[in-house]
């Protein structure tokens, strides 16, 4: 079978204005973010010398980092070590809530989902682009590493669906660019009854019947508007219908962020979308001159040897992605597209698989080895009451029959199941605080190990909907570490 061909001076054009449409889209929307009203953009408001730091962009760079440093093999567990060291500062949301996870010692995806009140919203959608690129024309790939990226803060929640998508759409963008076919193969790659699906298929469905923008908008709303600006639905509506109402690239991008609510990041998403689709002779030097080549960092983001311009952002991209090439996709002089490539593209396997893994456990890395512990439930343990845990543990991504062990703190008892293997009873006794399960993999000759936080009835009392983590009163950021943890 004849692998599809990406002509590289074509591929190239295509990742520089995705990062290039990301900035204008950022920049054009960050001024207004948060307001829930019509706004009326023709243009920059104000006129920026520059583009607007964006933490859309800013993670996406991270993850560069560690796809240059550990490659193709990477695992859930490796976004915990770049996340911890560039990242933890954030305070905002979803992301204060998995720092905070993260500092208890929690791993994702358990990380993503446990009191984080904020798992259905934008903060992984907008940082699709990275995984689209360096898994282009390969939407179930893409879509799969980005369940990978959203586990970390959007665990089984509507933010996670939103990053498998739009990576699987901006993926095939690489080889199509009619709108409707790349919208059914994103949602090929998603749950079809997720909000995230329902709302997209409502945006298309009133362009469809003519409906025109502004009533259009105020649908979306009346379905699928929320008390949070950043809820994820409504905001991918709204950049659906700033695509498909639009009438060329500046146009489609004030009709998205002319809906409100999160207009930098679904000016962010739909500049990036544009900028695959019709690579840089697509994006007027009316729209590109006013920010530039510049990469501009939040200040958040921190001891990273990011990318300082938009030529040596898209030359390391492009470096990765030829690392991480598949059989399925190269690159060549030239582009070829083979006869069933749309059936290819349709294909959901990798998706389906990823999007179904179980997020009531943690995933550790010791050497070649991922060791899950599947918790059978969230992490606190009760007293007297006895849960079934189990264990898997893998190699290169596929699982491998290893001799497992299960120690508990003192005076907990545990048991192995002996009618299944790395299938254990844990019961605790009055306990306050965290304690850790320790798991030993054995085979051929080689050991692994990992630990895992389990916590007291006690430690975890909830955390209030809608409220953010404790900032510094100096920097902003995260209070423990933030800014001014030096």
């Amino acid at each position: 079978m004849a692998p599809i061909t990406l002509g590289r001076k074509h591929y190239l054009d295509k990742v520089y204005a995705c990062w290039l449409g990301k900035n204008i889209g950022g920049t054009l929307g960050a001024p207004y973010e948060g307001g829930k009203y019509v706004n009326s953009l023709t243009f920059y408001d104000p006129v920026p010398s520059e583009p607007l730091p964006n933490d859309d962009l800013d993670l996406q760079l991270v993850w560069l980092t560690m796809l240059e440093d550990r490659g193709a093999d990477i695992c859930v567990a490796d976004f915990v070590e770049y996340w911890t060291a560039h990242l933890s500062a954030y305070p905002w949301d979803e992301y204060g809530m998995c720092a905070r996870n993260l500092a208890r010692g929690l791993r994702p995806p358990m990380s993503g989902w446990f009191e984080n009140y904020y798992v259905d919203a934008m903060g992984s959608p907008i940082r699709s682009e990275i995984w689209a690129c360096v898994a282009p024309a390969d939407p179930q790939r893409a879509a799969a590493l980005a369940w990978m990226d959203s586990a970390m803060d959007h665990a089984g929640g509507e933010g996670m669906w939103g990053e498998m998508f739009w990576a699987a759409v901006e993926s095939t963008a690489f080889v199509i660019a009619d709108p409707i076919t790349l919208i059914r193969i994103g949602l090929a790659m998603i749950p079809p009854s997720c909000n995230i699906a329902r709302a997209v298929r409502e945006a298309v469905w009133l362009h469809q019947q003519g409906v025109r923008w502004a009533p259009a908008r105020e649908k979306i709303v009346q379905a699928w508007g929320h008390s949070h600006m950043c809820n994820a639905p409504q905001n991918h509506a709204f950049t659906v219908l700033g695509w498909l109402y639009g009438k060329d690239f500046g146009d489609q991008l004030c009709r998205a962020v002319n809906c409100g609510y999160d207009t930098d990041c679904t000016g962010a998403t739909l500049g990036a979308l544009l900028g695959i689709i019709g690579g840089t002779e697509g994006i007027p030097k009316r729209w590109s001159d006013p920010v530039g080549r510049r990469i501009v960092l939040h200040k958040f983001t921190y001891d990273l040897d990011a990318p300082r311009h938009l030529e040596e952002l898209t030359a390391r991209t492009v470096a990765v992605a030829e690392a991480l090439a598949s059989g399925e996709v190269g690159f060549g002089r030239q582009t070829r597209l083979p006869s069933d490539m749309i059936s290819r593209l349709f294909r959901t396997e990798q998706a389906v698989a990823a999007a179904g893994q179980d997020v009531r456990a943690a995933v550790a890395r010791d050497g070649d080895a991922l060791i899950t512990l599947h918790y059978g439930g969230d992490p606190v343990f009760l007293p007297g009451v006895t849960r079934a845990v189990s264990v898997e543990v893998r190699e290169h991504g596929a699982p491998i029959a290893a001799r497992v062990a299960l120690r508990a703190p003192r005076r907990w008892r545990a048991s192995a199941d002996t009618s299944e293997t790395g299938r254990f009873f844990v019961t605790p006794p009055e306990f306050r605080g965290a304690s850790r399960l320790k798991v030993t993999a054995s085979r051929d000759g080689r050991s692994y190990q990992a630990s895992f936080v389990v916590f007291s009835p006690d430690m975890t009392r909830g955390f209030p909907a809608m409220v953010n983590v404790e900032k510094c009163p100096v920097c902003q950021g995260r209070k423990g570490s933030c800014l001014c943890r030096a």
